[in-house]
């Protein structure tokens, strides 16, 4: 079932996304974050009446997604930024494609133009996901973020709507 978020919703968001700080490149955090850092950041995106969404299955989160403002500036207020997150057993069984298709279908009822996807690199499961979804990889940029010891590329998708 994908549902709005929840605030109660925080604490399996924030050990889905904590996960991926500890063990990947995914996000370029590297502490992980406090179950209430994590309900502000819902918050601050419901405040801005744009979508968080959770798919959920007897009761637990499998992943989430969100849009987000792309930038604060009022030029770029039809332009959000795209985010999923997945229980790291739950990718490749499409939880995301369902997540990704609600999501942009909000977006679209929103009266948005374009969704930003930010993905460091390499990361093939995210890539596939925006590609399937008709996300146009727009720019590259060569080892912008470090974590782990590495340098890390960082591609942008966009998707017009």
């Amino acid at each position: 079932m994908i549902r709005n978020v929840k605030p109660e919703d925080a604490t399996a968001i924030a050990d889905i996304y904590n996960h991926y700080t500890k063990n990947t490149i995914i996000t370029f955090e590297e502490e992980e974050i406090s179950e209430s850092d994590m309900a502000e950041r819902v918050k601050n995106v419901i405040s801005d009446h744009l979508p968080w969404i959770v798919a959920e299955s007897d009761g637990e989160i499998l992943g989430y997604a969100y849009a987000a403002k792309w930038k604060s500036r009022s030029a770029y207020r039809y332009t959000v930024e795209s985010t999923i997150y997945l229980e790291p057993d739950k990718v490749g069984h499409g939880v995301g494609s369902m997540l990704y298709k609600e999501l942009i279908s909000r977006v679209k009822q929103d009266n948005m133009h374009a969704i930003i996807g930010i993905i460091a690199l390499p990361n093939p499961s995210s890539v596939s996901l925006h590609e399937k979804f008709g996300f146009k990889r727009v720019a590259y940029f060569k080892e912008v973020g470090t974590k782990f010891g590495k340098w890390i590329d960082v591609g942008t998708w966009q998707l017009l709507l």
